[in-house]
């Protein structure tokens, strides 16, 4: 490590609108272009239904992340958070485990984008897979205000077609198409919930930055705030209106939903804009979600889960070099995961609620063990409120681990094989920990 990387800091270069963008960004993307069409399968019109119910536990998950996220912005925090009040133990298995999420979430994000982008241009699906990752990773390398204003960029033009589509398709929307989004059935809606929560995750990504936010104490839990609000009204009036355009069997019988509820109200024009759209809001996903996975290594590298040139600031554009670049080569390794959505979306999902779960947890012990960080929150929850919502918010979120398996079984052998190797792993690798301290002062 030269003394000029030694002496570098992660630099405060994200301010409200950052924030919000990378919550709202994150969340706002691939899944409203590929989740409609198993959720149809699934669960019909009732995913209006599932819909709802996916947006409860993101409110408790975002009322934890609001909580924790003012009273200790730190970088990587959803490991962080775990491995300071629960152990580390804790806080490596949910970092290690969503290292598998975020590979398969940076895999299903190129390939949907390719296969988009196939319909206009004929490209070779691997290759163009690895180019599109690489260039996300680029972006990151130099600067995290660089990433954010491309995230804000995208979102904008992500936002302008899909206004456009809710306020040229409404006067077409004919309610029989939708039906009775009870008729299904609950056990059909509660198996799409757990694929829909899929369209709300990422809204807390901006905690993983919390060390480069401006005045984190209170943007971060606005930030989110305005994140959940504005993704809630998003997606209700979306799929909304692509059921009352095409109706659920369609929507349950295309590889693109969204194209299809597009052709009523564009005609000729859906596709070119559709594509363009999906193409902005999963390279907008993309930049998001390398920013956190990066800030996730970036954590373990500093406490000595992984080697600690993992943690290395670059002297001049101030980001977690070392982190971006070991993320972008386990990310390569995810060109050869399988094509299923469904699988796919389920081997990030379960990773991604374990660690809401172990984050939830953590904020009972911080209301409960660390009254210096609970007074901290700018959210003036009592010490009762914060350790119940805490233990309701991981209740939910191991509810929702269990109605995944409805839906695909196989995820959960992947996720219980890695966890295996991540046993291995840490057998080896924890006397290295021990001892270790944060430079930027622990709470455990």
């Amino acid at each position: 490590m030269s003394d000029g990387e030694a002496k570098a800091g992660l630099r405060r270069n994200v301010g409200l609108v950052g924030v919000v963008v990378f919550g709202a960004g994150t969340a706002i993307g691939v899944s409203i272009f590929t989740v409609l069409q198993p959720a149809a399968q699934i669960a019909g019109s009732g995913m209006l239904v599932a819909i709802g119910l996916a947006a409860i536990p993101m409110l408790l998950f975002a009322a934890v992340y609001a909580y924790l996220g003012s009273a200790l912005p730190v970088a990587g925090a959803s490991y962080e958070w775990p491995r300071r009040f629960l152990g580390p133990f804790a806080g490596f298995v949910i970092a290690w485990l969503r290292i598998l999420g975020n590979v398969g979430a940076m895999t299903v994000l190129a390939l949907v984008m390719i296969k988009y982008l196939g319909m206009v241009v004929s490209l070779p699906l691997k290759p163009a897979m690895a180019v599109a990752i690489t260039a996300v990773f680029v972006l990151n390398h130099y600067g995290i205000s660089m990433a954010a204003r491309a995230q804000v960029a995208l979102m904008l033009l992500l936002l302008a077609v899909l206004a456009a589509l809710v306020a040229l398709g409404a006067p077409r929307v004919e309610l029989q198409n939708i039906g009775s989004p009870l008729s299904v059935g609950w056990v059909a809606i509660g198996a799409g919930v757990p694929l829909l929560i899929s369209l709300f995750l990422g809204i807390e990504a901006s905690v993983e930055i919390g060390e480069e936010v401006r005045n984190p104490r209170r943007n971060l839990p606005l930030g989110i705030a305005i994140a959940i609000a504005l993704t809630a009204l998003v997606y209700g009036s979306v799929a909304f209106v692509s059921l009352g355009l095409v109706g659920p069997a369609r929507l349950a019988a295309t590889d693109a939903p969204l194209l299809e509820a597009a052709r009523v109200p564009f005609g000729a024009w859906a596709g070119p804009v559709i594509v363009t759209a999906a193409t902005a809001s999963i390279l907008k996903s993309m930049n998001a979600l390398v920013v956190g996975f990066s800030r996730s290594l970036f954590a373990m590298g500093r406490t000595g889960v992984l080697p600690g040139r993992v943690a290395q600031v670059h002297a001049r554009h101030g980001t977690p070099h070392v982190a971006i670049w070991l993320a972008y080569a386990l990310v390569m390794t995810g060109l050869l995961m399988p094509d299923s959505i469904v699988f796919l979306l389920l081997a990030v999902n379960v990773p991604t609620m374990l660690k809401y779960v172990a984050c939830s947890l953590s904020a009972t012990r911080v209301a409960k063990h660390h009254p210096q960080l609970h007074a901290q929150s700018r959210l003036g929850f009592s010490t009762r409120t914060a350790t119940v919502l805490g233990y309701l918010a991981a209740a939910v979120g191991l509810l929702l681990i269990v109605l995944g398996v409805e839906a695909d079984w196989r995820p959960y052998v992947l996720i219980a094989v890695w966890f295996l190797v991540g046993l291995v792993y840490w057998s080896w690798r924890r006397p290295h920990v021990e001892g270790i301290r944060v430079s930027t002062g622990s709470a455990a």
